[in-house]
């Protein structure tokens, strides 16, 4: 695969995890739950074993080839995913798609570039690059803070009008549940890596280049849905809302979590097959490629859906400062990966 084309794959995986989660402000008829648990399995039977099936000649004797670790650490990295996706959820209902797409892609990029080099080639944090990746550690957290700002200047300007979100969920605890899904959700990329060697098994048996992932992938994304699905599912019983799914519910609601389904697993496959071709360090230079291209998604949705509408051009000019510190962030990141690489 050609590096633009393997950049290209990352940056439309980005595109669809930015936009993935519109639905859940675009639902006023059904709760939080409602679309979870709807998107959830939507995404858990759309894509995952349909297609690790239609690739992966024989799975169940590919997983038996590696180490049971191997799997565990993948399975704990979609449980982890899971319920980073819970408090994603949350925090885009309370904060809206502008701010909390930014703030939520910012912090994932922050645990998860850094996250698995730490962890998987810790020597590698004192070398120039290392050192570079914790420069560019810093100049994201910078951005993230300013987009903060950007997003309670917002709230604040539009509280008391029409245009204020109708969440009942306080500013700061929709910070706090950024930080936690940003903490948790890094878990896709700790689950990329450490599949490598079943995505290298893959490889050996025959499955085509562009799939040897998917085996990975599937367990991630089971564990990780699943998690999400049980999760809604409890809370509508606990709140009496299952109903919602057929009275209050309409063809472009069911639309949406088909959406969601597809958009959601399919820009971490499209991220990952990109992420392969671009090289061994890969998960590491691509990683925040997409991050990046999630944010930007995320913000025009929230621009073109008028969540910035009614608004003075001090918050607005915050979040455009922000997005330009996030772009000298994510250059700092390709120069990182590049001193990585050549160590």
């Amino acid at each position: 695969m050609s590096l633009p084309l393997a950049i290209f794959l990352v940056a439309l995986g980005g595109v669809l995890l930015g936009l993935f989660s519109i639905p859940v402000t675009k639902t006023p008829k059904w709760d939080f739950e409602n679309i979870w648990f709807a998107g959830s399995m939507a995404a858990l039977i759309i894509i995952p074993w349909p297609l690790v099936w239609l690739t992966v000649p024989d799975v169940g004797a590919l997983y038996r080839q590696v180490p049971t670790s191997v799997l565990v650490g993948v399975i704990l990295s979609g449980i982890a995913w899971g319920v980073g996706g819970i408090f994603w959820g949350r925090a885009i209902s309370a904060l809206g798609m502008a701010l909390g797409v930014s703030l939520l892609m910012g912090l994932i990029n922050v645990f998860g570039s850094i996250g698995p080099l730490a962890f998987f080639e810790p020597a590698k944090i004192a070398s120039p690059g290392g050192l570079a990746l914790c420069a560019a550690l810093a100049v994201m957290l910078v951005g993230v803070v300013v987009i903060a700002l950007a997003g309670r200047r917002k709230d604040e300007e539009l509280r008391g009008t029409d245009a204020v979100s109708s969440s009942a969920i306080p500013f700061w605890l929709g910070l706090t549940f950024c930080l936690l899904s940003g903490i948790l959700s890094a878990g896709v990329n700790f689950g990329f890596v450490f599949g490598s060697p079943l995505a290298a098994e893959a490889m050996k048996s025959g499955v085509p280049a562009f799939a040897t992932s998917f085996a990975v992938w599937s367990l991630v994304f089971s564990a990780n849905y699943l998690v999400n699905a049980i999760y809604a599912l409890v809370v509508m019983i606990q709140r009496g809302t299952f109903r919602k799914l057929f009275s209050n519910g309409s063809p472009s609601y069911w639309l949406g979590a088909a959406f969601m389904g597809l958009a959601w697993p399919g820009g971490v496959i499209i991220y990952g097959i990109g992420a392969g071709g671009m090289g061994q360090y890969g998960a590491y230079a691509g990683f925040p490629m997409m991050i990046l291209v999630s944010i930007l998604a995320g913000n025009a949705a929230g621009a073109l859906g008028g969540e910035w509408r009614g608004t003075s051009s001090r918050p607005r000019t915050l979040m455009l400062a922000g997005v330009a510190i996030l772009f000298l962030a994510f250059g700092f990141l390709g120069y990182s990966n590049h001193l990585l690489s050549k160590n």
